[in-house]
């Protein structure tokens, strides 16, 4: 039996560790935006590249909980943690690859994001700072994964904390002196912390060998190809809006950059009730008990739709007030007016997507995950932005265009849940 104390005791931890870096870089956008419009299209192009290269390896959280919580409920805790160490081995090794990519690529992906040399040049001296933070943010990702496995939400948010107040505090200091550079910088430093963190709690718990296991990171591997597949094809929806955005002038991509971390800061406190539905659902299907999951997702739905629904009307209630602690520029309110309506909307719908990916991701479910997301890139998002584009639909638009990806995605996981094809109990193979 799975109750609301035992749901909301791991979503409330993880609402804090999900709500801390949106609510960072919305400070970041705020104090950045106080710079000017053209800093803030800087920083939107250079945020959707570091943004990129980070998101691909969500399997690092996402598949690591999924493997570490059935081990867990089937009694194997060491083994659990055991994943841990291994996925730490992996955000290192990957994380060191992309961020020497960025390194390199910097100012000609930039240049092909906004189409502008001086928006460029800057986002590429943004990201030369950034991309130091990129293994140390995949090794965060494999810390969260292990550690909501175990069903402890608490420490994530502790260390997040320990790293998020650091960076939230240099980031004006920084940006006052040092201008957008300053902003890279205050966030490796946070995000140094919070890694930090990470692999001390790993070595306190963790009681066999340190080596990488080739053989474990593979079947790890195996699981993250599709959920990589699918975060590129999240990437592909949210990289062309922005290019989109781009190509409507300065003005409408820095609105787009306000509705883009809007949306990211609430879809991942969405996600805090889609975390205890994964790691409750792993647990009770490595225990064997279907029913139990089932029940999971049910509860998790209807408490995620009653919360969307909140923040839905908050948005609304606040629509003349929340863009502008962002920006006092004209142009950019002008063009956030449309879409804002379209997030809102999209908002509420999202209280059902992100409780049932939830729960399918615990059931290790990634590959109908994958499919319905590709699905939902190429017959909702991808027709809608570039339809925008060729007529001149402005941000509206875009946004237009995300919203068919969110309501096909709703279909498509209503349908799976209520399938119950999902719910196959198998034995994970850990490490030690």
């Amino acid at each position: 039996m799975v109750t609301a104390r035992q749901i909301f005791a791991l979503a409330f931890p993880a609402l804090g560790v999900l709500a801390a870096t949106p609510l960072y870089l919305l400070l970041d956008t705020a104090v950045v935006g106080r710079l000017g419009a053209f800093e803030l299209a800087a920083l939107a192009a250079g945020t959707t590249v570091q943004s990129t290269v980070t998101t691909q390896l969500t399997f690092l959280s996402y598949g690591t909980t999924a493997r570490a919580s059935r081990l867990f409920g089937s009694g194997r805790r060491r083994e659990a943690v055991a994943e841990g160490v291994q996925a730490t081995w992996v955000g290192l090794f990957i994380g060191l690859l992309l961020a020497t990519a960025v390194w390199i690529l910097a100012r000609p992906i930039a240049l092909a994001l906004t189409g502008d040399e001086a928006t460029a040049d800057a986002s590429a001296r943004w990201l030369h700072v950034a991309a130091f933070a990129i293994p140390l943010t995949l090794v965060t990702m494999a810390g969260n994964g292990w550690l909501r496995g175990v069903q402890n939400t608490r420490w994530p948010l502790y260390f997040t904390l320990a790293g998020v107040i650091p960076g939230a505090v240099l980031v004006p200091v920084l940006v006052g002196r040092f201008g957008l550079v300053g902003s890279a910088a205050a966030n490796v430093v946070g995000v140094a912390v919070t890694a930090t963190c990470f692999v001390v709690a790993l070595a306190r718990q963790h009681t066999g060998s340190w080596r990488p296991r080739w053989s474990v990171i593979v079947r790890q591997l195996v699981l993250g190809r599709d959920l990589i597949v699918r975060s590129l094809s999240f990437q592909v929806a949210f990289i062309s809006a922005a290019a989109v955005a781009a190509r409507f002038g300065t003005s409408s991509l820095a609105a787009h950059q306000i509705m883009l971390q809007l949306w990211n800061f609430i879809t991942l406190i969405l996600d805090s009730l889609a975390i205890a539905a994964q790691a409750l659902t792993g647990a009770a299907l490595g225990r064997g008990t279907v029913g139990v999951a089932r029940r999971v997702g049910t509860r998790v739905t209807v408490y995620s739709v009653i919360f969307a629904g909140f923040i839905g009307l908050v948005f609304a209630a606040l629509a003349g007030v929340i863009p502008r602690i962002f920006t006092t520029d004209a142009a950019v309110l002008d063009a956030l007016a449309g879409p804002w309506w379209l997030m809102i909307v999209m908002i509420i719908l999202g209280g059902v997507v992100f409780a049932l990916d939830g729960v399918l991701l615990g059931a290790g479910d990634a590959g109908y995950l994958r499919t319905i997301t590709i699905a939902s890139v190429v017959f909702g998002f991808l027709p809608g932005v570039w339809i925008s584009y060729a007529v001149d639909g402005g941000l509206t638009g875009i946004w237009a265009g995300l919203l068919a990806f969110i309501v096909i995605r709703m279909v498509a996981v209503v349908l799976r849940f209520r399938s119950m094809r999902w719910a196959v109990v198998h034995n994970v193979e850990g490490s030690s």
